[in-house]
């Protein structure tokens, strides 16, 4: 189940539809089903960092056009704090102002359409239909997940640095004398 109230700050993940192939759905499902969340997001973590599908947020257009749309709903639904557009999964954490499902639903249709125009498919499913979010509970919690999503192109081996990484907020960190964006 989702938590979903006015105000929190929400860790979000959301991924491409083809980011797990039919060979590992069954020990994506047997992950899905463990009780421990810690686990739960390591083991799904492990599999989406390994860069399978197609990988189309690969493409800087299509990266740049997500993260486009982040920033265009940024001060209207949510207040967005960090985030990193890797090549098949987001990670994103915002304060939601409007419903978790609203605004999931809002970036999945807009991007998802976008993309199936410039990639040159009709009818694909560009997303995964559901999503992994976690609510932050304090302000260490708050920095530990600034700092994954920030650091998760280095774990992957994209990049060296998290600034160098050009579809997240790590380049933007500290401009504004804050350990938060504005």
């Amino acid at each position: 189940p989702h938590f979903d109230a006015p105000g929190t700050w929400q860790f979000i993940t959301y991924r491409l539809a083809d980011s797990i192939p039919a060979e590992l759905r069954r020990e994506w499902e047997e992950a899905m089903k463990l009780g421990d969340d810690r686990e739960k997001f390591r083991r799904m973590e492990l599999m989406l960092d390994r860069g399978l599908g197609a990988c189309h947020l690969r493409q800087p257009g299509l990266a740049q056009m997500v993260q486009d749309n982040l920033w265009f709903h940024d001060g209207k639904a949510y207040r967005l704090l960090a985030w990193v557009i890797m090549p098949n999964h987001l990670h994103i954490l915002a304060e939601m102002w409007k419903p978790l499902g609203v605004v999931l639903k809002n970036w999945k249709s807009y991007t998802g359409s976008e993309a199936n125009k410039l990639l040159g498919q009709v009818g694909e499913t560009f997303w995964q239909a559901d999503y992994f979010d976690r609510y932050i509970r304090d302000q260490e919690h708050y920095r530990k997940v600034v700092r994954y999503i920030e650091n998760n192109p280095v774990k992957a081996r994209l990049v060296r640095e998290p600034a160098q990484w050009p579809w997240s907020s790590a380049q933007y960190r500290g401009l504004y004398a804050s350990d938060e964006l504005p």
